[in-house]
């Protein structure tokens, strides 16, 4: 396919369709805000982080064990996914223990899986 089939050969513009979707257009702040946690998804790491997390809770030492890093550099990348409420935390002791933040990031991480393994 040629990318000359890809746009459109005359331009006619449907009014009513893009006043509905301006309408309808996010504010740029949520825009920004999305695109921001589609960014950390698409980190390599972080998402392995959110995998983990997947499972159920953990402290920043099994973390680290499991991805073969450092404490440092997971804590580095929990602080970016806590920052954008993908994780949470608590604190027990001298322990941090660290979960997905809630339902949500669950079903964003099940439709992802569901996308690539849909045939």
């Amino acid at each position: 396919m040629s990318k000359e089939d890809l746009t459109c050969e005359v331009t006619c513009v449907d009014p009513e369709n893009v006043a509905k979707a301006k309408k309808k257009m996010l504010e740029d702040e949520e825009v920004q805000k999305i695109s921001g946690i589609f960014k950390a998804l698409g980190d390599p790491t972080r998402f392995k982080i959110l995998f983990c997390l997947r499972q159920g809770e953990m402290c920043v030492c099994d973390i680290s064990e499991i991805l073969d890093m450092s404490q440092s550099a997971t804590s580095h990348q929990l602080r970016v996914l806590r920052n954008l409420r993908l994780v949470k935390h608590r604190k027990q002791g001298k322990m941090v223990y660290y979960s997905l933040d809630d339902e949500h990031i669950f079903k964003i991480l099940d439709e992802g899986l569901n996308h690539i393994n849909h045939i």
